[in-house]
C-alpha cells in the first residue's frame, strides 16, 4: 500500500481539527491523506440509491464536506475518503497498522460526545502498532501562529528509545524547529531536608542525568545536523515535567512500551498525563 496518513472523522470539531492537522502532516510528508469514517450500520459499498433511502448518505456527506474543505487549503494533496462498515475501534486499529500515522481528535479531560474519543481513542492509542497523534480543537488555532515553537519529546534514560527519538527528530527537522528533550526525575527522599532541598544532591542528580542524556543524543545530533536538541532536566515527576514543558509546543512526543507486564496498564503515567493534560497535539510512539 502507498504511504498514507489516516484521520478518523466523526463530524465533531475535534475530528475536523485532527483532519486539518493530518492534512498539514500528510503534505509535509508528501503522502496521501485518508479520511476514514467507520460505523457498523453502514451499507456495503457501492450503494446507488436516492439520498432519502441511502443509509450511507450522511456518512458520505460528512467525508465529502471534509474533503472539500481540506482540498481547498491543500490543492496539491491527494485526499481519499474511506467509509468502513465496521466497529470504529477495529477499523482504526486496522488502518493504523498500515498507515505512517493515525490522527484522532481529543478533548482531554472534558466530557466527550465524540465517537472517536473515550474508550475508542484510548484503545487505539494503547494498542496501535504504529504512531498515533491526538489533536485538540485549539491546536488548529495555534497552528496558524507565525511564531516558531518546538517539538518536545519525553525521554527516559533506561531502555531502548530509537523509535521515539527517530520520530521526534524527524518531526523537528520537517518543521524546522528546535527539539526539546525533557527528562523528569523525582528527587530521592534523602534530597529533602527540613529547610528545603539539598542543592548539592540536586546538582549531582542533574549533572548525572545530563551526561546520560548527552550520550543518548550524540548519534542523533550527527544524523540530524539541522536539528538543535535542547535538553531539559526537570527535578519533578516525569509526568509533571513533560506536561509543563509542552506548554506552547507544536507537538509533544511520548513513548509507549509495546511489551508491558500482563497486569500493567497499556499506557504508562507519562503518556496518560500527556494525553489528558497537554494542550498541544500528542504523538504516542510504540517501541520495544
Amino acid at each position: 500500500m502507498e504511504p498514507v496518513v489516516t484521520v478518523g472523522l466523526d463530524g465533531s470539531p475535534e475530528s475536523m481539527a485532527a483532519a486539518h492537522w493530518a492534512a498539514d502532516e500528510a503534505e509535509r510528508r508528501k503522502v496521501t491523506l485518508r479520511l476514514m469514517h467507520a460505523w457498523p450500520m453502514l451499507a456495503p459499498e457501492p450503494v446507488r440509491a436516492a439520498s432519502e433511502i441511502d443509509q450511507n448518505y450522511w456518512a458520505k456527506r460528512l467525508v465529502h464536506q471534509a474533503q472539500a474543505e481540506l482540498q481547498a487549503r491543500h490543492p496539491g494533496l491527494l485526499i481519499v475518503g474511506n467509509l468502513v462498515a465496521d466497529d470504529a475501534q477495529d477499523a482504526l486499529l486496522k488502518a493504523a497498522a498500515e498507515s505512517e500515522l493515525t490522527v484522532l481528535g481529543s478533548r482531554g479531560l472534558t466530557s466527550s460526545e465524540s465517537y472517536f474519543l473515550g474508550s475508542v481513542s484510548m484503545a487505539v492509542v494503547a494498542r496501535a502498532t504504529r504512531p498515533v497523534v491526538l489533536v485538540r480543537p485549539e491546536a488548529r488555532e495555534r497552528g496558524s501562529s507565525p511564531d516558531p515553537r518546538s517539538v518536545v519529546v519525553a525521554l527516559k534514560l533506561h531502555g531502548p528509545c530509537d523509535d521515539l527519538l527517530a520520530f521526534a527528530f524527524e518531526a523537528a527537522a520537517a518543521r524546522g524547529v528546535p527539539l526539546q528533550v525533557v527528562h523528569g526525575r523525582s528527587l530521592p527522599l534523602h534530597a529533602h531536608t527540613p529547610w528545603g532541598v539539598d542543592h548539592d544532591v540536586a546538582k549531582e542528580i542533574t549533572e548525572e542525568a545530563r551526561k546520560q542524556l548527552a550520550q543518548v543524543l550524540g548519534p542523533w545530533r550527527e544524523k540530524f545536523p539541522g536539528v538543535e536538541p535542547v535538553d531539559a532536566i526537570r527535578l519533578a515527576s516525569p509526568a509533571e515535567a513533560v506536561v509543563r514543558a509542552a506548554e506552547g509546543a507544536d507537538l509533544l512526543v511520548v513513548g509507549r512500551r509495546t511489551h508491558r507486564p500482563a497486569l500493567a496498564p497499556r499506557l504508562g503515567p507519562v503518556a496518560h498525563a500527556a494525553l489528558h493534560h497537554a494542550r498541544c497535539p500528542v504523538a504516542v510512539v510504540p517501541h520495544d
